[in-house]
């Protein structure tokens, strides 16, 4: 199992991230971004976490460590944000922790060169866990003593959000066309002939042992903890020995519509874009207009 540690000190809010993790420090004297049981994600955007998180580790890409953390709501009680609060008091017991890399700046593909080795490598794993969330809109990588690191893994193995469908999920091609280390000419079949054979069984079933048994009870079609492992266990199993030979490359897009699903995308359109206004639409009434005084 993962290290646990307890929240001793809650520093701040990261906003960049929709779940709203937070910079805490814990009683070993580290300092780790912390993501929450209670954000809107749930718990799966923490189990992937830890299993694609752990698996890009003992594969020898660089991913910050990670811990689970022990929280008691009450350290946040200074905390002025009523957001902040209700994120804290939602998510009593045991969070995700990863270690904080002080100093580090976001990875920037016009900034930073990546060779083909590494860069295939990053690709390769991203089509083996289907990461949708390391794009050149949103690279999720930091730059950290000169050296680029993976971070937040919620959005990948697309799967667990619906098991009967699975097994032909995990069997779809992966495109990386808008991966944000496409332009780097990423060398896939190296990539694939070093990796894939660490890819085995016993690995992952001792990255699945990782996640808490707390995170994964109660999901259903599943009796027990262990069920559900072996469930994350061989969609990657199968996906690892020929995943190279199914990644599209083409040139990227720069629009492209909303891949969320569906329930997602139907509760969004009730709601305007901020910054956007339907030109179709009627002016809204003001105090000159005919109808501002009803």
């Amino acid at each position: 199992m993962l290290e646990e540690v307890v929240a001793t000190r809650y520093v701040t809010p990261l906003r960049e991230g929709g779940s709203l993790p937070g910079i805490v420090e814990a009683d070993d004297l580290g300092t780790y971004v912390m993501k929450f049981t209670g954000a809107g994600q749930g718990r799966k955007t923490l189990v992937a976490e830890v299993i694609c998180g752990e698996l890009g580790r003992r594969l020898g890409l660089r991913v910050p460590e990670l811990v689970t953390i022990q929280l008691d709501p009450v350290i946040g009680l200074a905390e002025p944000d009523q957001e902040v609060q209700e994120l804290l008091k939602a998510s009593a017991g045991l969070n995700l922790g990863m270690d904080f890399l002080p100093g580090s700046l976001g990875f920037d593909p016009l900034a930073y060169e990546v060779g083909a080795s590494e860069a295939g490598k990053v690709v390769w794993f991203d089509a083996l866990i289907n990461n949708v969330d390391r794009s050149w809109r949103n690279p999720n990588m930091l730059v950290w003593h000169g050296e680029p690191w993976l971070i937040d893994h919620g959005a990948t193995m697309i799967w667990h959000h619906n098991w009967p469908g699975a097994q032909a999920s995990a069997a779809k091609p992966y495109n990386a066309s808008d991966h944000v280390l496409a332009p780097f000419g990423p060398d896939i079949a190296s990539a694939a002939a070093e990796l894939a054979p660490l890819v085995t069984e016993e690995l992952l079933t001792e990255v699945a042992a990782e996640v808490p048994d707390e995170w994964l009870a109660g999901e259903p079609g599943f009796e027990t903890t262990d069920q559900l492992r072996r469930a994350y266990v061989e969609p990657l199993l199968a996906r690892a020995g020929s995943i190279h030979e199914r990644i599209l490359m083409d040139e990227p897009t720069r629009t492209r519509p909303s891949q969320a699903p569906g329930w997602l995308t139907d509760h969004l359109t009730s709601w305007p874009h901020p910054t956007k206004k339907d030109r179709d639409a009627p002016a809204a009434a003001g105090p000159n207009s005919k109808d501002g005084g009803r």
